[in-house]
């Protein structure tokens, strides 16, 4: 009985532990969980764009949304994500602007009206997000290959923006 205790009280305190079974969970999965936790919340569209960093189960969000609101919304999605050590948001709200949105939309029908991507601007969260901050254009998200990659930001430079960066990705296979 008296070596039971011990070992009672240890699987018990284990057990009771939150998130130790989580401790143990890979950054590549907690990079997709997190992922997953931004790319289904309802109001995050083509014009936010949310990166995310994962070191040592480390999060790390940086990049741009349309308003407070989003913000909060989705750092408390993020938060709720098990698994996660610590939590660093650098997410900023985007100022504005009549101009910044004429812009958005430009860019958007510029990318989703060409062929190669009408397909993608039928999905719930287009994979290509225009991110536009005082007439500067950020292009986030993923192609399927180089060469839209290329075009998308290429179509981007539309009258009237500042420049375009093309942080596309390529989405593995």
């Amino acid at each position: 009985m008296h070596r039971v205790l011990p070992l009672l009280m240890a699987v018990a305190a284990v057990a009771g532990a939150p998130g130790l079974a989580e401790a143990q969970v890979s950054d590549q999965v907690l990079f997709e969980r997190v992922s997953d936790a931004i790319r289904t919340y309802p109001r995050y569209g083509i014009f936010d764009g949310v990166d995310v960093g994962v070191q040592d189960r480390a999060v790390t969000l940086t990049g741009r949304v349309m308003n407070p609101t989003k913000k909060d919304d989705i750092e408390r999605r993020v938060r709720n994500v098990d698994g996660i050590r610590a939590l660093t948001s650098e997410i900023g709200v985007l100022p504005v602007s009549q101009a910044d949105d004429a812009l958005r939309y430009r860019v958007a029908r510029a990318i989703y009206n060409h062929p190669m991507f009408w397909i993608y601007g039928q999905a719930p969260v287009p994979p290509i997000h225009i991110v536009v901050e005082r007439g500067r254009i950020t292009l986030t998200g993923a192609t399927d290959s180089d060469a839209q990659r290329a075009l998308a930001a290429s179509l981007a430079q539309v009258s009237g923006s500042f420049g375009v960066t093309n942080r596309l990705r390529i989405a593995p296979r």
